[in-house]
């Protein structure tokens, strides 16, 4: 056994899941929420926040269970004993880390185009911007070079405090009107929009991940999710009401892709347009590589258990770089990038996550008992993520009918793909 003195503290871990949730996902949806939510935006981040900590705890006792790299995926073959569903999961999983990389590359596109051109910066130099980030990191995957522990520690500080001092010194410019009447588009629209910009919590359950890397898993694994979990939602709460308190509809609706940084002005003028700016370049950056790193590795356990083709296990023959997952990862979430606007991609990463929420805390819920998990928490969790996807296709089928005809042929794809590969599975076994 290794020195417990190497294993990853209660801070470290807390840090990886903080990270993992803040890694961009706010600067990009922020001003989503708030265009669809209206004046309940903090209600919403406040749901997405209890659906995020439901599902924390079961990530936590099924990680105590299954101390395993795979994640979701292991979670969902091992209690299902399917490969066929843990296949399909596999597949939402790509698919899902690819819309995450698009809606990071398109706020890092957003916030770099601002500074640039500034408030209104062109989209051309956003959409160059976007493809050039996500180019520039999959070289240096493809050299087998990643952000250090330490540096990624460090990035998840500045943010933090960053964003910190934007809350609180935008307190003080607050408009109360700005948030009455409350509910002003309706009590379902809030709804809507928690699930549409629920991909802004998806990051904790890489938490679960690095078990066999932190010290006193069994105390800490599951403080570490609920401390991440409750400080992420207190602090997009926070920072939701002073960028609404400081602008108008019309600044929100104008500026939605950088509105964080448009929401410093009021208070800390340009210089906190250019603070918050280059926090969201520094912030999508890392949570571009660190996502690249990740799923291309996740890609390529799951080919290896034949739930994804065996390219993807392809990797370069003195280091395990692999090379297939992150071109093509880096492939798609290029097209994505650029064929689509924010909202598409919001929706899909979303609602993908989504999907794979429900499925792992069905997955707690029937071995509840053998992992130490009351009944209620899983079950409580899937109703709640199964309650909001529902919402999200149906508000996406009213206000975007094209974008839900996208999301169904993505996922028709992903079954179409299992489904071959069911079939080559069951040819093979036929001939041995």
């Amino acid at each position: 056994m290794g020195d417990n003195d190497d294993k990853l503290g209660l801070a470290a871990v807390t840090a990886i899941g903080i990270g993992g949730m803040i890694g961009g996902g706010i600067f990009a949806v922020l001003g989503l929420a708030i265009a669809t939510a209206g004046h309940a935006v903090a209600l919403t981040l406040a749901g997405g926040g209890v659906i995020a900590l439901l599902t924390g705890l079961s990530y936590a006792h099924l990680g105590l269970a299954y101390r395993d790299d795979g994640g979701s995926f292991t979670y969902i073959e091992k209690a299902f004993a399917s490969p066929t569903l843990a296949g399909f999961a596999g597949w939402l999983l790509v698919a899902g880390y690819v819309g995450t990389l698009a809606l990071y590359a398109s706020a890092f596109g957003d916030y770099g185009a601002s500074l640039i051109s500034g408030a209104g910066g062109g989209h051309l130099v956003a959409s160059l911007l976007a493809a050039t980030v996500l180019l520039l990191f999959l070289g240096i995957n493809l050299t087998g070079a990643k952000l250090s522990g330490g540096v990624e520690l460090a990035v998840v500080a500045i943010k933090l405090a960053i964003l910190a001092l934007f809350a609180v010194v935008g307190f003080s410019t607050v408009q109360a009107d700005h948030f009455t009447p409350l509910f002003d588009r309706g009590l379902i629209t809030p709804v809507a929009a928690m699930a549409l910009i629920f991909v802004a919590y998806e990051g904790f359950e890489l938490i679960p991940n690095a078990v066999d890397e932190m010290k006193d898993p069994e105390r800490n694994l599951k403080r570490a999710l609920v401390i991440a979990i409750l400080v992420t939602t207190a602090l997009y709460v926070v920072v939701a009401v002073v960028a609404q308190g400081n602008l108008t509809a019309t600044q929100i609706q104008q500026d939605q892709e950088y509105v964080l940084a448009v929401a410093a002005r009021p208070t800390l003028g340009q210089a906190g347009f250019v603070l918050i700016g280059l926090a969201a370049l520094l912030s999508t950056a890392s949570a571009i590589n660190a996502t690249l790193f990740g799923a291309a590795r996740l890609a390529m356990v799951m080919a290896r258990e034949h739930a994804l083709p065996q390219v993807f296990s392809l990797r370069e023959r003195t280091r395990p770089v692999p090379w297939v997952a992150l071109l093509v990862l880096t492939g798609l979430a290029l097209l994505f990038t650029l064929g689509a606007p924010l909202a598409v991609i919001s929706t899909f990463a979303s609602a993908t996550f989504l999907i794979i929420f429900t499925a792992v805390n069905l997955a707690a819920l029937k071995q509840h008992r053998d992992i130490g998990l009351n009944r209620w928490v899983p079950l409580a969790g899937a109703l709640l993520a199964a309650a909001s996807l529902v919402i999200l296709l149906v508000h996406t089928g009213r206000e975007d009918p094209e974008g839900l005809a996208w999301l169904g042929g993505f996922y028709l794809v992903a079954a179409v793909l299992e489904a071959v590969l069911v079939a080559r599975r069951g040819r093979r076994a036929y001939r041995a």
